[in-house]
């Protein structure tokens, strides 16, 4: 039998013996569509070429794609455990032609490689034709032998393919497998076509005419070929399953999760470990390529992913996060075929342990208030959509686990009424689609790039040069000449300017030309990835499309971007040899004054974390390595020890950097591809200072830095204050932090005595009968024995003491004292106990609050406090009380 891994490695094989070039997949973020959350098909890293806006990689091509589909139009989330061949996650195996063979090549291709090379008997392959398209019906016959019987005519739009309703279009071949009588379905085309029993296995696209508003207008200048080939469904095929869940990969996941759960994927449990299987791919994959939980756009789809796999754990009775000690498996069954999914290792396991972590409460939690909302229903049942609604904004749970969870009781959810609840309540997470990776540059710049081809980018040894102008583009059109006063993006062949991409800033500079042409360069880009322009601004003269020019980068702001971006290599290092390989970057800006750098890592760093990090990198800087440059493939670059950025696209050739002093392997401290600017050598950067660490979002942190002079003023400015503050103490700045320490415990002492004189003069003052702003004579009201007083400056915690002293003396009475602090006041209240059956303390001290602008007062009957902001109307709440007790 032949493995999932063989069956992949025999495709591509048979199509780079046949010239064709192996392409490795892309990411699965996609970087040329912007209307795509994911890959979600083989030739989706091709659109451009077979839209004729890019330069094909070779004439012919052939791939193993990574693909998901689980969100937005594609999603076959809901069906994923249920059926034998819905994956959120799985390959497509596809041959590429870019203008040179046509449709007897492919399907003479298609034909050799099933029936020859893989041995699949041709009495069970079914192939189908559009039904207008005699050419690929009369090639089934001639190369497959195919009787007529089993070339199947198709009229519907199954058969034919459109990239949309404008562009490339064509008819198609699908090939389906006969998996045999015992299972119940019929061919292509017949009413019995929904069945198991035929399944397809590859789809021939032959792109051959041109539409416009959906309408035929006539045929391509070059005919294309796009095959697909889910390589779960052929492994199937050729492993004898009729099951995808049944072949080999599959089999090794599952076979993990049943040893570490001891529970067997039968019967009812089984939809549960195919879940957790295939989600297990789908999460590993999409955090390898960047993506990371959130509670938007593909970030948000991944969370569900996750949550949907850890409620079957739950299901079947795990304890412990599960997840993440599936990952090794993984690595293992697919690892040599996707390398990043073993360079992302660390970060996965990390990420889908956090994520489980959290998830197992609001998921008890979310299930008890199903229950609860769904006790007394049954199979036929409808929840309702408001409750579905609370579940997702309060509990976390997407509404497709809703769904889930109550499939196998028979009880659907009401999706108008959760769709209204979403609606009214916008603040809510939505998991709406916010853009692509990379959003979609505008045609001009297509136009521009294939008929000028890349900027040759001089800036890596230069900071001034000569180019020729190729394009001016203003407002979004191009332009043959621009004059002074105009503002316009300039194109030249050749360029010193670094434009502005991964994180570094882009130059600005000046442009210089003849006939006293004179621009300022205030911003430059980088369209395509291959072109580097510059936003300019004419002072005087005149620019035009053929001119040549002189390019002048201001250099010495180059040189502080260069710095602060090595800077974020060492950083980078620094970080994962702190706190280990998970540690993987996530974003940053280099600019010319500071640096950010924004890390994956679950929790903040510590004072020692962030010395011992900025000790590291310092003593890179210290030990001045030349920085060295070499060119190499990715693949080589990788095995080299380069450290690559998940999700980032890289070319046939990447500039592999590396700084710092060598290790005990011979690697030098950091490696990594980067196409930006460095520095020479790592004494360039002079200092790094951490100025600040924080969060960006769950499970991501951010530094923010600064390198040479702007760490050294950021140092000496720090220094002056301290000179500044240890004048003032009349010490030395070694003593400042003693003598402060010091300054505070007299300050808490004097404050100690001050309050103790004060509430002693209020006792005194009150013992002696003194009228004044400060205490008053005891008087009766109504019978009864009243002290009340006024006391600036007293501290309310002390009017509890200062009462119980009153009503000592009094023996039997009320007494009520003010603080003023500030312009507030603090009343007090209290009743001595032979009258507190007469009188409450609360509601004296509520009469009293009134007064003073505020409401309430608590306590007890003995003895109440409340406050207000008017200290100015303390005589006022006097009265009140007073005017309590005389009823």
């Amino acid at each position: 039998m032949q493995s999932t891994n063989d069956i992949r490695r025999s495709f591509l094989d048979h199509f780079a013996a046949a010239g064709h070039r192996e392409v490795p997949s892309a990411p699965l973020v996609p970087h040329n569509d912007p209307t795509l959350m994911f890959v979600n098909a083989g030739m989706v890293p091709f659109k451009n070429v077979f839209t004729g806006l890019e330069t094909p990689p070779a004439q012919t091509a052939t791939s193993s794609q990574k693909c998901v589909r689980a969100g937005g139009k594609h999603n076959d989330l809901d069906n994923v455990g249920y059926t034998a061949r819905h994956h959120t996650f799985f390959e497509m195996l596809g041959n590429f032609s870019f203008g040179d063979y046509f449709k007897d090549q492919a399907i003479e291709h298609a034909w050799t490689l099933l029936t020859k090379e893989w041995g699949i008997d041709p009495a069970r392959l079914t192939a189908t034709v559009y039904h207008t398209d005699d050419e690929a019906f009369d090639l089934w016959r001639k190369i497959a032998g195919l009787p007529e019987e089993r070339i199947i005519r198709i009229p519907t739009s199954d058969n034919f393919w459109a990239m949309g309703d404008d562009g490339p279009c064509g008819p198609c071949s699908e090939i389906f497998y006969d998996h045999g009588e015992h299972i119940a379905g019929g061919p292509p085309g017949s009413p019995d076509e929904d069945g198991d029993r035929f399944v397809e296995v590859w789809n021939l696209v032959f792109m051959q005419h041109e539409q416009r508003s959906g309408e035929i207008i006539g045929d391509l200048p070059n005919k294309n070929i796009d095959t697909g080939m889910g390589l779960e469904r052929i492994a199937a095929v050729m492993q004898g399953e009729h099951d995808n869940y049944d072949t080999d990969t599959f089999k090794t996941l599952i076979g993990a999760s049943e040893g570490l759960l001891d529970v067997k994927a039968e019967g009812e449990r089984q939809a549960s470990h195919r879940v957790i299987a295939d989600h297990l791919r789908s999460t590993s994959f999409l955090i390898a390529d960047g993506v990371l939980p959130s509670n938007e756009g593909r970030g948000y789809v991944l969370r569900r992913i996750m949550r949907r796999a850890m409620r079957h754990a739950h299901i079947l009775g795990a304890k412990d996060p599960l997840m993440h000690r599936l990952v090794p498996t993984l690595v293992a069954e697919m690892g040599q075929a996707f390398p990043e999914l073993a360079r992302g290792q660390p970060l996965i396991e990390e990420t889908l342990e956090r994520e489980e972590t959290r998830f197992r409460q609001t998921l008890e939690n979310g299930l008890r208030l199903l229950d609860e909302a769904t006790g007394t229903m049954g199979s036929g049942d409808q929840l309702d959509g408001e409750v579905a609604f609370k579940l997702y904004d309060t509990y976390g749970f997407p509404y497709d686990l809703t769904e889930d969870a109550l499939r196998d009781r028979g009880i659907g959810v009401d999706r108008a009424g959760f769709d209204a609840a979403m609606a009214r309540q916008k603040e809510a997470a939505r998991a709406a689609w916010k853009g692509s990776g990379q959003a979609a540059d505008s045609q001009v710049w297509f136009d521009i790039a294939e008929r000028e081809g890349a900027t040759e980018f001089t800036g890596y040894t230069a900071t001034s040069g000569e180019g020729r102008v190729v394009a001016l583009v203003k407002d979004g059109a191009e332009i043959d000449r621009a004059e002074a006063g105009d503002e316009v993006v300039v194109l030249t062949n050749q360029t010193p300017f670094y434009g502005e991409s991964g994180g570094q800033q882009g130059d600005t500079g000046t442009i210089t030309g003849a006939d006293g042409l004179s621009a300022e360069v205030t911003d430059t880009g980088k369209p395509l990835g291959r072109l580097h322009t510059q936003s300019a601004k004419i002072a005087s003269g005149a620019l035009a499309v053929g001119d040549v020019v002189h390019l002048q980068v201001d250099a010495e702001r180059r040189d502080r971007v260069k710095a602060n971006h090595s800077a974020t290599h060492l950083l980078h290092a620094a970080l994962r040899n702190r706190l280990g390989g998970h540690v993987t970057q996530k974003g940053s800006l280099v600019a010319e004054d500071r640096l950010r750098f924004d890390f994956s890592h679950p929790e903040p760093l510590s004072d020692a974390d962030i010395a011992a990090i900025e000790a590291d990198v310092n003593a890179e800087i210290r030990a001045n390595e030349r920085v060295t440059t070499r060119l190499m493939t990715p693949d080589d670059a990788v095995e080299a020890g380069a450290l690559a950025l998940f999700g980032e696209k890289y070319g046939d050739e990447v500039r592999v950097l590396s700084m710092g002093r060598a290790g005990g392997d011979g690697r030098n401290y950091s490696v990594e591809l980067c196409g930006g600017t460095h520095v020479n050598a790592t004494g360039d950067i002079q200092l790094l200072r951490i100025i600040s660490e924080s969060a960006v979002s769950s499970g991501v942190r951010r530094i923010e830095a600064l390198t040479g002079d702007a760490a050294r003023q950021w140092l000496t400015g720090r220094e002056d204050a301290l000179k500044s503050a240890a004048s003032a103490l009349r010490t030395t700045p070694e003593e400042v932090a003693d003598r402060i320490g010091a300054l505070l415990a007299e300050r808490k002492a004097l404050e100690k005595e001050l309050a103790d004189a004060k509430k002693q003069l209020a006792l005194s003052g009150a013992a002696s009968g003194a009228g004044s702003a400060e205490a008053t004579a005891d008087e009766t009201i109504n019978g009864v024995t009243f002290s009340g007083q006024v006391l600036e400056g007293l501290n309310p915690k002390d009017l509890r003491g200062l009462l119980d002293e009153a009503k000592k003396r009094i023996g039997s009475g009320v007494a009520a004292a003010i603080a003023v602090n500030d312009g507030r006041a603090a009343l007090a209240v209290g009743v001595t106990d032979d009258l507190t059956a007469t009188y409450d303390a609360v509601a004296l001290v509520r009469a009293g609050v009134e007064a003073l602008g505020g409401k309430g007062g608590g306590g007890r009957a003995d003895m109440a406090q409340g406050g207000g902001p008017d200290g100015g109307q303390a005589d006022k709440a006097l009265d009140a009380v007073r005017a309590v007790l005389a009823g």
